[in-house]
């Protein structure tokens, strides 16, 4: 079986043994011990945080906001790391498994759960991606080196499930998170949803404007209409980018699988991760509807930890991309 090298290492991220894991601890050390959002008040890593959403660009532009979701991670029973990602490269009607048995990074080697992923082959529902098209995919290889890291740093070793997630419809969304909804179920296993938030900018197609609040009341562009004239809109764009990100987070928080698929309709918001982070509340939901004794999975909680942007937009002619990084507890504080 093929082994998936690190092919990113050297251009999105460090190549160097040395020095990735300087940057990873930097990042890591900035993350604070506790953490106040909303309405939850929670040591750092949060107890029975069990997913994280984590950023996928370069290092240099997410590497800080992707430590605060890696240092919410609840490893202490780890058996079994599922990492989701989208497809960027290859147009994926459905969802696709590896055909590797290690993924290489400058850390050390991740393994494959092989027996996990032909269980989940067996189902019919998946394809697997070839070496060159797994390869070429960025979203979940720039989640390999965090994780190793923090697995050595705690002494852990497991195997890992990556899957990626096609282009899928709302109902095929639900049919992909009941059959991983068992696997969430279980504290033994972790999930990695992995996720940029808003492209913006006219080269990638989004120039979304909005004023209102929430934006997606209104919806409206920088490029057209009325807000076309710099002097007719009365925040900066990046300021409206945040709203409307924002506006998807607190939608992400409730749970709400029909939701977010709501609001990514109304405003188009360009998440690049939005069918991973669907398939983790439609798991959800089965979970909620089919609650079983011992799973521990009652009173999930999702809570966004840390949000940034690439660059503060302030003209049309320029562009950003959102990072933003969160955690899923399921069980309470125990």
């Amino acid at each position: 079986m093929p082994i998936r090298k690190a092919s990113h290492a050297g251009a999105w991220y460090s190549d160097d043994e040395s020095k990735l894991t300087r940057q990873l601890d930097q990042w890591l050390s900035l993350v604070p011990e506790t953490t106040h959002v909303k309405d939850v008040d929670l040591p750092i890593p949060v107890p029975n945080a069990r997913a994280i959403i984590a950023p996928h660009a370069g290092y240099a532009y997410s590497g800080r906001a992707a430590a605060w979701a890696y240092k919410c991670l609840d490893l202490s029973r780890v058996r079994r790391v599922f990492i989701l990602g989208p497809s960027h490269h290859v147009h994926l009607k459905g969802c696709a498994l590896t055909k590797c048995t290690e993924l290489a990074t400058p850390l050390g080697a991740l393994t494959v759960d092989v027996q996990t992923t032909e269980k989940l082959r067996d189902t019919k529902q998946f394809s697997m991606f070839s070496l060159d098209q797994e390869e070429a995919e960025h979203s979940l290889e720039m989640q390999f080196p965090y994780l190793k890291h923090l697995l050595d740093l705690q002494g852990k070793s497991c195997p890992v499930v990556p899957i990626i997630i096609g282009a899928i419809a709302h109902s095929d969304e639900e049919t992909y998170g009941k059959l991983l909804a068992p696997y969430l179920a279980s504290p033994e296993n972790v999930f990695i949803i992995s996720s940029d938030f808003c492209h913006w900018g006219d080269r990638f197609g989004y120039t979304f404007y909005s004023e209102a609040q929430p934006p997606s009341s209104k919806p409206g562009d920088a490029l057209e209409g009325p807000y076309a004239a710099p002097s007719a809109r009365s925040i900066p764009i990046h300021q409206s980018i945040h709203a409307l990100d924002q506006e998807g987070m607190e939608v992400i928080e409730t749970l709400d699988h029909q939701a977010f698929t709501r609001y990514l309709s109304k405003t188009g918001n360009t998440i690049c991760g939005r069918h991973p982070i669907a398939v983790l509340l439609a798991a959800l939901a089965t979970l909620d509807n089919h609650e079983e004794e011992g799973s521990e999975c009652h009173k999930p909680l999702i809570r966004f930890v840390r949000y940034e942007q690439s660059s503060p937009v302030t003209r049309p002619q320029e562009s950003s991309v959102s990072y933003a990084s969160a955690f899923l507890q399921l069980g309470g504080n125990e």
